[in-house]
């Protein structure tokens, strides 16, 4: 891309239809060229040509349009980008959707011409394009993008004094969930937009109960821009603020708008029978009526004890499970099952939810610790058998579900071990008379067998992220099954009047949520569309049937049924083509293979970016000639955990090049990793394998004690005493820093205590004593120590891992600061896949993605963008100072900074590894 002008413009936006806290979020992104940034010599060059161009780019408008037609939304985005400058500048499209929508359209208009995309088999454009995909230029296409979302991105060459508009678009059906749908809308434009819009039309033949709207970022001066009008059956939303609305003040050029656009809504619910649609020759039925009283549950925990749930997970694990003892109805039945290699009952049988029993029951889960294999078979096949005897036995109500909710984090590793033979067992043991629902804990857990075992026995598996939230993860999975109100659904049509019929039987439907059934009509007679709905209710058989009424969408809508053409028609497509895929996962391999023909087909006809298609975009020629197509796919469940266990960091040579320039190489770091903290306090978490690290402070009070490893399955403990300066300096800033350390071998017996004058080490009974004015070499039966006079103190645990303290010196009369201690772990690789603490959390890697670069506050350390852990993150590159080598002075190692004591990027807070002693060991 010779002649190409490096400069990088940032404006983020998005909008996403979809239900509850899916957001989808997109990005026209202008930004530097990679050779044009390697031509550089250093930072200020690369900033300074960014900031003197941006004013020859100008993002001219911004639109988001989102129509919902019976809680299926089309969605169009919509950017325009000038370049004003004379030269070519290279521009990205960014758009973040639901995992759940399909892209239908992606188009762009180049001085009159448009470009279209094309979708097609995958399989066939793979082969189709196969220089395109090995030469690597698909891959940045589509991606996954945190929890919920995935990212279409773009880019194309633009001649001077030109424009580009780019267009996608994506359909989806809103999914009820807790009573209401949501659209969610973010904006996070991070620049000024000359016409910024977004719009939301909601139409609901079945009327709107209520709307709600509001946004993370609305000001007093904003709220107003909001517009929403609302009648019976039809909703308008839009917010249009001008160049000068979106300035954070008169003279700058940041924006107020930052955050989340949210529309909640729900629709009126009168009838028994549901709502029943008929357009074009289609119809679709929504079927969640009211005032149902909830069946009680009969509900299975199966806890998944193993060694590697220690630390963040199965406390997060069981403070989830106290919330949802808490949450039962008294007259459900529940058991707790905790299982490693050995299975644990709190009960042999199924108790009432009485208060009592609750209570005893959460003493019981919080003495739950984490140890052992993973015998899941075992685990499972008990809390079938429970349910099995006391339903022969008659201890529990005739008119209730049985369930059970699994949550692990591995692979079977004891006992049955084969996930074939675990699934046929499991299928058997139940035999269609419970409900599995499975929760995998963690990117280690091979969620492809979950998901399968849990559709095998009526249920859903879900995907519960390492992160601070995920105690309200599990408790919000468990709240949407939490309260059943029919079982054994069965939605009945006339045979001779429809086809093409997508699912119809439903297992059971939850409180809050709703049942969707759609097909095509072949008899016109719709005088005759008779609808029954059958099920099992609390009190008695549940039935209901009707005549089906016509919606006449062009008496509804008179001035605008022009926008709505085939919607239903595709709204059945859609829910047939999920259906399919879900269902190809299961039975034989014919019926597999059939299920994904016809899935494929559909696909095809409807222009469906689905997993088993492509979108096909051919770029226009630039000055270097063609370039190849490139093609975006939809990534399945098991794609996006696979990129997660493996995201490289693209941008890493890039970012070095800018910060540290010809005169500056990166420090070479050694082959295994090192993990340390040191300094103020500093963490820095070394990764050879991805040449790169990352790095936060912990900043508290003097007198704080922080875990910072923590390996009950080894023994391994080391806590770390926070110090302060002598005395608060004329600025008001303390300085803190780690001045003691208790390492526990708990196994071993040995319990080692470092401060800044000495240290002593105890086992059996017996304790010695060095001061860091010796040099010495001190070996035992279980621990060596080798003392470096006032530099340094190795301790080599036997058969496991080593530590290094380092003493830093501060001279005596100095009026503020003090001795402090700096803290190394070596050979980490010998501890336990569950240790954890502030530093053992990271012993075992960590998978993050660093991109979006761009200016900092300050010229020589530019903010990136992390994903990690389910979290989007600001970072800042910049360095920390290893001194292993120079105790004095230190060695720079480039790192990502990570703000907000490491919120984020740890797990849970920094507060959670407060201990109350150098000698704790829980």
């Amino acid at each position: 891309m010779s002649g190409l002008v490096g400069i990088r413009l940032l404006l983020l936006w998005g909008c996403g239809c979809l239900w509850l806290t899916s957001p989808t979020s997109g990005s026209l992104v202008i930004f530097e060229d990679t050779e044009a940034l390697e031509e550089t010599t250093g930072p200020a060059k690369s900033l300074q040509k960014r900031s003197t161009n941006e004013a020859m780019v100008q993002v001219h408008s911004v639109t988001v349009e989102c129509t919902v037609m019976s809680r299926f939304s089309h969605t169009v985005m919509t950017s325009v980008a000038l370049n004003k400058a004379n030269t070519s500048q290279e521009i990205f499209f960014e758009v973040e959707l639901p995992k759940s929508a399909f892209i239908t359209n992606f188009s762009m208009e180049i001085e009159g011409k448009e470009y279209m995309g094309q979708v097609k088999e995958k399989e066939k454009a793979k082969k189709q394009y196969e220089k395109a995909v090995s030469s690597g230029q698909t891959a940045g296409l589509v991606k996954a993008s945190g929890r919920k979302m995935e990212k279409f991105s773009m880019s194309v060459s633009i001649a001077a004094e030109s424009n580009v508009t780019f267009v996608l678009t994506y359909e989806e059906l809103l999914q009820r969930k807790f009573g209401q749908y949501e659209i969610l809308i973010r904006v996070k434009p991070k620049s000024l937009v000359q016409q910024f819009q977004i719009l939301a039309n909601i139409y609901e033949p079945q009327g709107l109960s209520y709307v709600d709207t509001h946004a993370t970022f609305l000001s007093n001066e904003l709220l107003p821009l909001v517009e929403k009008t609302v009648s019976d059956k039809k909703a308008h939303i839009s917010f249009s603020p001008t160049l000068d609305q979106q300035r954070k003040c008169p003279d700058c050029d940041g924006s107020l708008i930052d955050g989340d656009f949210i529309i909640k809504y729900d629709v009126n619910r009168e009838g028994r029978l549901g709502e029943i649609q008929i357009v074009n020759g289609y119809f679709v039925h929504f079927f969640s009526p009211p005032d149902l009283p909830r069946v009680p549950k009969n509900v299975v925990f199966v806890i998944d004890r193993s060694g590697s749930m220690g630390g963040t997970k199965m406390r997060q694990t069981l403070e989830a499970m106290v919330t949802i003892l808490d949450d039962l109805h008294a007259d459900d039945y529940f058991a707790v099952i905790q299982f490693d290699d050995v299975i644990l009952t709190w009960k042999d049988s199924l108790t009432k939810a009485t208060k009592e029993n609750v209570a005893e029951a959460k003493s019981y889960v919080r003495s739950i610790r984490a140890n052992g294999g993973t015998d899941i078979n075992s685990g499972v096949l008990r809390g079938i058998d429970m349910l099995i005897k006391d339903r022969q036995e008659k201890k529990l109500p005739e008119r209730s579900i049985d369930m059970i909710i699994l949550l692990t984090d591995g692979m079977p590793n004891s006992g049955v071990s084969r996930i074939p033979e675990i699934q046929e067992n499991v299928k058997s043991a139940m035999g269609g008379n419970m409900s599995l629902f499975c929760l995998g804990f963690g990117n280690d857990v091979d969620y492809n067998f979950l998901d399968v075992m849990s559709k095998q026995n009526k249920g859903v598996a879900r995907r519960i992220y390492e992160a601070s939230d995920a105690v309200l993860q599990l408790q919000g999975f468990y709240d949407e099954v939490s309260s059943p109100l029919l079982l054994e659904i069965d939605l009945q049509y006339p045979d001779n009047a429809v086809d093409y019929l997508t699912t119809s039987h439903f297992p059971q439907l939850f409180n809050g949520s709703e049942i969707v059934v759609a097909g095509r009509l072949t008899d016109n007679d719709l005088d005759n569309f008779l609808v029954e709905v059958i099920g099992q209710g609390l009190e008695e058989s549940f039935n209901v049937q009707g005549q089906a009424s016509i919606v006449d969408w062009n008496v509804i809508y008179p001035d605008e049924s022009y926008i709505f053409g085939d919607f239903t028609e595709r709204l059945w497509a859609y829910l047939t083509i999920q259906q399919l895929l879900e269902k190809s996962k299961t039975g034989t391999s014919d019926e597999k293979a059939n299920f994904t023909a016809k899935a494929l087909d559909m696909s095809l006809q409807y222009s469906f970016v689905t997993p088993l298609t492509s979108m096909v975009v051919t770029k226009p020629e630039t000055e270097d000639g063609p370039d190849s197509p490139l093609i975006a796919n939809k990534l399945t469940e098991e794609q996006r955990q696979q990129a997660e266990r493996a995201k490289p960091i693209t941008m890493y040579h890039r970012v070095a090049t800018q910060l540290q320039g010809a005169a500056l190489q990166a420090k070479q770091l050694p082959y295994a990793p090192v993990y340390f903290v040191d300094g103020d306090p500093h963490f820095m978490i070394e990764l050879p394998d991805r040449n790169d690290s990352f790095c936060f402070n912990i900043n508290n009070v003097p007198g704080t004690i922080f875990n910072l490893v923590r390996d009950p399955e080894s023994g391994v403990f080391v806590n770390g005493l926070i110090i302060g300066d002598k005395k608060i300096p004329a600025d008001g800033k303390i300085n803190t820093y780690f001045g003691g350390f208790g390492i526990i071998h708990a196994t071993l017996g040995v319990r080692l205590q470092v401060t800044t004058q000495a240290f002593s080490v105890l086992q059996d009974g017996k304790e010695v004593k060095l001061l860091w004015t010796d040099t010495a070499s001190l070996k035992g039966p279980n621990v060596d120590l080798l003392v470096t006079k006032d530099r340094s103190l190795k301790v080599t645990l036997k058969g496991s891992v080593k530590f290094v303290i380092l003493l830093h010196k501060v001279w005596k009369k100095h009026p503020y600061h003090q001795d402090y201690l700096g803290f190394y772990t070596l050979d980490t690789h010998l501890l336990s896949p569950s240790v954890h603490g502030l530093l053992g959390q990271f012993y075992h890697g960590i998978e993050y993605e660093v991109t979006r670069l761009r200016p900092g506050e300050s010229p020589e350390k530019p903010d990136a963008t992390m994903f990690t852990k389910g979290h989007q993150l600001t970072v800042t590159r910049g360095w920390q100072r290893d001194f292993r080598r120079d105790v004095k002075n230190g060695e720079n190692v480039p790192c990502w900074f990570v703000h907000n004591n490491g919120s984020g990027l740890i797990d849970g807070e920094a507060t959670d590894y407060i201990v109350p002693g150098l000698f704790t060991a829980f």
